[in-house]
C-alpha cells in the first residue's frame, strides 16, 4: 500500500470514529447545549477529515493547495474541477463548509438543534458518496 492510501485509510478510520460518536450523540433523548455542542464537534471533525483527504489527493496529483483566506472553499472547487469529487457533491459539502465556519467562529449556545439534526441526518449518505467518488 502506498503512502497516500495509508494516509487516506487513517483519515477514513478517524472519520468513522467521529461518525459513530455522532450517532451516539444523536441518539440521546434530551439534547441540551452539551449534546448539541458534541454533535457540532463531531460534524466538524467529519468535515475536517473530508478536507484532509481532499488535500492529500490534490497534493498527490501535484496540485497546490491554496493558502488564501478562502482556501477551504477553493479546496472544494479544486477537487470538483479536477474530477476528484462531483460538482453535486461539492455543492452538498459546501453546506458543511459553511457550518464549519460558523462552528469555529460562534458560541456553543448559538447552535440550532434543527439545523444540526439536518446536517447529522445527511452526513452518513454524504460520506458514503464521498468515499465512492474518491475511490475513482
Amino acid at each position: 500500500m502506498d503512502e497516500l492510501h495509508k494516509r487516506i485509510l487513517a483519515e477514513k478510520e478517524n472519520v468513522e470514529i467521529a461518525l459513530g460518536n455522532l450517532k451516539d450523540a444523536m441518539a440521546r433523548n434530551e439534547k441540551t447545549v452539551i449534546e448539541l455542542a458534541a454533535i457540532a464537534t463531531f460534524l466538524h471533525n467529519i468535515y475536517n477529515g473530508i478536507e484532509n483527504i481532499l488535500k492529500q489527493i490534490l497534493k498527490s496529483k501535484g496540485i497546490e493547495i491554496p493558502e488564501s483566506s478562502t482556501w477551504h472553499k477553493e479546496l472544494l472547487n479544486l477537487s470538483a474541477s479536477h474530477g476528484i469529487i462531483s460538482e453535486k457533491l461539492s455543492d452538498q459539502l459546501y453546506e458543511y463548509l459553511t457550518f464549519r465556519h460558523f462552528f469555529v467562529h460562534a458560541y456553543g449556545f448559538m447552535l440550532d438543534e434543527a439545523h444540526l439534526e439536518a446536517l447529522a441526518n445527511n452526513i452518513p449518505w454524504i460520506l458514503l458518496q464521498f468515499m465512492k467518488e474518491i475511490e475513482k
